[in-house]
């Protein structure tokens, strides 16, 4: 009985939805399609799983659970109804921790212009700030979902055509108290690699950017000097200091305010990899007892799920 990390997929990413009806129906704008629903009536909860589908996309058909590149909504009966009732979109305090989920698509000009056209809000435009290469979106719970491209920003300037197929769903941001801490867990636990690191120490922040290289002739094996055409991808964000605090802690997003979930990793072998990860130490959330069914929940060195 063995487990193989290269065999690993960052498989989703969970958020809570106020209504399910608005939130599909953004994600359906942006290209993901609703591939599995799964409802829990006792526990009152349904759980909506969209990912890119199509003939073009990595994993075309794939199961849900072999993929990478997944957003997993999960809607509690009655919040679409309750008007005292918000999720926390993870950017600001008391509650900061998850930042955003984001989209890379192959004309960002083009398509800014039809999230825009389409009435849907933006946190940054374009043309906001001095980071012209980038846009945030909000969806109906104003979660940021931001757009990159996958060609620089001058190839598609004058282009006025953006096709879904191309879109992919790249990567799930969270902040980090400890970098260190952080990239040994994803790295030398979960297995996962350190595809690429942006430094801005003008604006005091880094941005690590991890995940398991997929084998496929989508991505060129080598290069990960722009991750723009992956899927499944985790960006740690660390703002300079915040180490050094003993009293600072980032919000996991399961406790008031509600909001971002968790995100889950799909293994070879279960049994095998949680073996292996009893080996290394990890706090356990929530495990099952031997033979039954159910979530293994582990937490990373934040306190994330």
């Amino acid at each position: 009985m063995a487990t193989d990390t290269a065999e690993y997929k960052f498989n989703y990413s969970m958020l809570r939805v106020k209504d399910p009806q608005a939130s599909v129906k953004f994600y359906e704008f942006l290209g993901l399609k609703n591939i599995q629903k799964v409802s829990h009536p006792e526990e009152h909860y349904d759980i909506y799983t969209l990912a890119y589908d199509f003939p073009e996309s990595i994993s075309f058909e794939a199961h849900c659970t072999n993929r990478q590149g997944v957003l997993q909504l999960k809607h509690q009966h009655g919040s679409e109804t309750d008007k005292n009732f918000k999720v926390h979109n993870g950017n600001s305090d008391p509650g900061k921790g998850f930042g955003h989920v984001c989209i890379s698509v192959d004309n960002i000009q083009a398509a800014c212009q039809r999230i825009e056209d389409a009435g849907y809000r933006f946190k940054k435009k374009l043309s906001d700030g001095r980071m012209r290469n980038i846009a945030f979106a909000l969806d109906p719970d104003e979660y940021w979902v931001e757009i990159i491209g996958q060609k620089p920003l001058e190839q598609t300037e004058n282009v006025t055509e953006t096709d879904l197929r191309k879109y992919r769903f790249n990567h799930t941001m969270i902040r980090v108290k400890d970098p260190e801490f952080s990239l040994d867990f994803y790295q030398n636990i979960l297995g996962m690699t350190l595809l690429r690191t942006l430094e801005n120490a003008t604006n005091g922040f880094n941005l690590y950017f991890l995940g398991y290289p997929p084998k496929s002739s989508h991505v060129p094996p080598k290069d990960h000097s722009s991750t723009a055409a992956y899927e499944g991808l985790l960006e740690l964000t660390w703002n300079y200091g915040t180490e050094k605090d003993p009293s600072f802690a980032y919000h996991h997003g399961n406790t008031e305010p509600l909001g971002f979930g968790h995100i889950c990793i799909s293994v070879d072998n279960l049994e095998a990899a949680c073996a292996r990860l009893e080996n290394n130490l990890v706090t356990w959330l929530e495990k099952p007892s031997k033979g039954e069914e159910g979530a293994y929940f582990i937490t990373d060195p934040d306190q994330y799920r």
